[in-house]
């Protein structure tokens, strides 16, 4: 699969037609994804047009955006014009379809890019796994055998498949981060608030982030350049000034202050998770380690966000039509209905003392490296992990390492590490609020030294 910034440079400059990249596009989802359950609806006839489109633009001479011909598809709770949005859930299904489609999207199509379809995730977006009852479990591409992460896993496995080269996911309390360790992709989560929501399904209001997958740092920064912007539509979306990041990747490190998260973030971890910190860290020469304060209880308290949210959400449905629920959500989003409003208000109360303790960290670092799971991708329907003396339930604690960081709503990049085993690990690159280009800069820096690397079939 060429990257998105060859298939752009080709189709500007006429030598590569958009029609032709679409029609090889969806001939190799047809072969890979009934093995891999990424994609959940199909948009080919609209795909096809989209490209006969960029493709006049070009013959006519008129400039048919950066991402021109580049192919994506977007996690099932990103609104698409004409199809019903389910976010992964049957409760959904009888939903009106969408009258447009999600700001991002609209952007992302604007540039030029054409959308292929809409990705299998865990449904309502609660899970680290992507095993769906209704709508059946996204395959990792590397090992079908094992879970591809979630809840944005068809977003990662359709990246690390080589099915297309950009999608879009959303990350709670790790969705896009879990995902991608586990697909051995790239990803970003960007500040709370840089990307507008408009347009999707809900999970956490208080926590929810949208953000891209690609298979090179400077893919991730173009998708991320074409999707920033202030929107009158998401009341959340900040119309602070952005950097673009594309620019920024040829910048380097040389002056980043770069340190190893220790203390909560160093156990459990299988021996492929250790070493693949210690693989980024001895890459980026950083030897100085830092304790981000009170992370395991802002772990906590973002599961009883979470939780009293999104059982707040879904409590009516709960009500009305138990059934229709996924049956590995119910019961959570059940127990989260009962979660006392004081909790919650103790929890919201915390998280603003943890911003603040996290963005004093800052004041002496400029970018912190801590792992994005605590072991490769394990087996479909694991219930538990064992491993560094600890057994723990499986699918909650996937995400022990970035709920820490979502709740304080600070950009951080997933990188894939380069750890010479069978199955690709990551690594988060975090930075303070509003700082995506030191993330981008630590990831592409990465890359260009060979400790970072995409795993993505050929």
């Amino acid at each position: 699969m060429k990257s998105a910034v060859e298939i752009a440079r080709g189709v500007r400059a006429g030598t590569v037609r958009a029609a032709q990249v679409i029609a090889d596009t969806l001939a190799r989802i047809d072969a890979i994804d009934p093995g891999i359950n990424a994609f959940t609806v199909r948009l080919d006839a609209q795909a096809r047009r989209d490209a006969d489109a960029i493709d006049a633009s070009v013959a006519a001479g008129r400039d048919p955006g950066w991402l021109a011909g580049v192919p994506f598809a977007v996690k099932n709770l990103y609104d698409i014009a004409g199809v019903t949005t389910i976010a992964g859930a049957r409760i959904h299904a009888d939903r009106a379809p969408a009258a447009r489609d999600a700001t991002l999207v609209r952007r992302l199509k604007a540039s030029g890019a054409i959308l292929v379809g809409a990705l299998n995730m865990d449904a309502y977006a609660y899970g680290f796994t992507t095993e769906n009852t209704h709508y059946g479990a996204t395959r990792n591409p590397h090992d079908p055998r094992l879970t591809a992460g979630g809840s944005s896993g068809g977003s990662a496995a359709a990246v690390a498949a080589g099915m297309v080269p950009l999608t879009l996911g959303s990350d709670t309390n790790g969705s896009i981060r879990v995902p991608a360790s586990f697909c051995g992709v790239f990803g970003l989560r960007p500040t709370f608030g840089r990307l507008s929501r408009a347009g999707t399904l809900p999970f956490v209001h208080d926590l929810d982030v949208l953000g891209p997958f690609a298979a090179s740092a400077k893919d991730l920064a173009l998708a991320y350049d074409a999707t920033c912007g202030a929107d009158a539509d998401d009341p959340v979306c900040s119309d602070r000034a952005w950097t673009p990041l594309e620019p920024a990747l040829s910048q380097g490190i040389d002056g980043l202050r770069i340190a190893v998260c220790d203390g909560f973030f160093e156990h459990p971890l299988t021996a492929e998770a250790r070493e693949a910190v210690q693989t980024a860290a001895k890459a980026l020469a950083a030897e100085r380690r830092v304790a981000i304060p009170e992370a395991e209880r802002a772990r906590a308290a973002a599961f009883v966000l979470t939780a009293g949210t999104a059982g707040s959400l879904y409590l009516s449905d709960l009500r009305a039509r138990p059934d229709d629920f996924e049956p590995l959500s119910r019961d959570r989003l059940l127990a989260g209905a009962l979660v006392p409003a004081a909790w919650i208000h103790r929890a919201q109360q915390f998280r603003r003392w943890y911003c603040a303790a996290l963005e004093a960290v800052f004041d002496s670092v400029d970018a912190l490296i801590a792992p994005s799971t605590p072991c490769p991708a394990f087996a479909l329907g694991t219930e538990t992990l064992s491993f560094d003396g600890m057994s723990m339930p499986a699918r909650p604690n996937v995400g022990i390492f970035t709920q820490p960081i979502s709740f304080a709503g600070v950009p951080v990049a997933a990188v894939p590490i380069a750890v010479g085993g069978p199955l690709p690990v990551g690594v988060q690159v975090i930075a303070a609020p509003w700082c995506e280009p030191v993330c981008l800069r630590v990831a592409a820096e990465l890359e260009r030294r060979g400790a970072a690397q995409a795993w993505v079939r050929s």
